[in-house]
């Protein structure tokens, strides 16, 4: 279950190779955004050679825009590379788009980051686009922009919406964008707490020293895994929604949450099972 995300430049293979030792669940190699125009060739065959074998952790790119002048070679350069674990598709607007990149990636997962009022309305629809998508996100310093969004609650809509969407489709919780202030750690945490109670799992971050605020914050608390460990002990012993003597009910829907609760707690070392 990966919980962080690290962004890393492309055409800076030097630090991508300091992400990638950082701790991060996965690395994702930026190809659009944080490379400029100058070297986006430069970071395109810097990247394939990187994933001409497997890395020490799971790497995604992040390519251009698909409607950008270096998409398309993005894909051809890195379509079946042995250590490619996914490609960032970004700034995804509508189904076929989705569509257009499996048929050129080779069959490796793909995420969609919605970025636009557009993107988030069809978030559904791109949700379902193809076999190969396998979660959504958001882009929110670009979404901000598009909304003309000054406030955090602004976008808390989008927020709730892509969550809302990616389950429906059946994808897993979509990861939080990243959080733009490397110094706040504690603003990162209240960030993290409060994505997390809008049923985000998970964060991408933009330097290490955010990774650790990022799990903590979506590891469960002891009395969490407690409660949890209870609702799936009683769930085994009587099948069926129930109640509990302290008045929680249990159902299958809050089973199902108990034991993603467990997982996470087998990850943080807080029990085996």
């Amino acid at each position: 279950m990966i919980l962080t995300w690290l962004y890393a430049p492309g055409d800076r293979p030097e630090v991508v190779a300091k992400a990638l030792a950082a701790g991060a669940d996965a690395v994702i190699v930026d190809l659009e955004d944080a490379v400029p125009a100058s070297r986006k060739e430069y970071a395109r065959a810097a990247t394939a050679q990187l994933l001409a074998d497997r890395p020490p952790v799971p790497v995604h790119v992040r390519v251009n825009a698909l409607d950008s002048p270096w998409a398309g070679a993005d894909l051809s350069a890195l379509a079946g590379l042995r250590g490619l674990a996914g490609l960032r598709l970004p700034k995804v607007t509508g189904p076929e788009q989705v569509v257009a990149a499996a048929d050129r990636s080779g069959g490796v997962a793909l995420y969609a980051l919605l970025e636009s009022a557009l993107g988030v309305e069809r978030a559904y629809d791109i949700a379902r686009a193809h076999p190969a998508l396998r979660g959504l996100t958001l882009g929110e310093a670009d979404l901000r922009a598009d909304l003309g969004v000054s406030a955090d609650a602004g976008l808390d809509w989008p927020r709730s919406r892509v969550v809302t969407a990616a389950r429906a489709a059946g994808l897993a919780p979509p990861a939080q964008s990243v959080f733009p202030d490397v110094r706040d750690l504690e603003a990162l945490a209240a960030s993290c707490a409060h994505g997390r109670a809008l049923g985000f799992l998970g964060r991408a971050a933009i330097h290490p020293r955010q990774l650790p605020v990022i799990e903590r914050a979506y590891l469960p608390a002891p009395e969490e895994v407690s409660a949890a460990e209870e609702i799936v002990t009683a769930a085994e012993a009587v099948p069926g929604a129930q109640a509990l003597p302290d008045g929680r009910f249990v159902d299958p829907a809050v089973v199902g949450a108990a034991h993603r609760t467990l997982l996470l707690a087998e990850r943080a070392g807080q029990l085996a099972r």
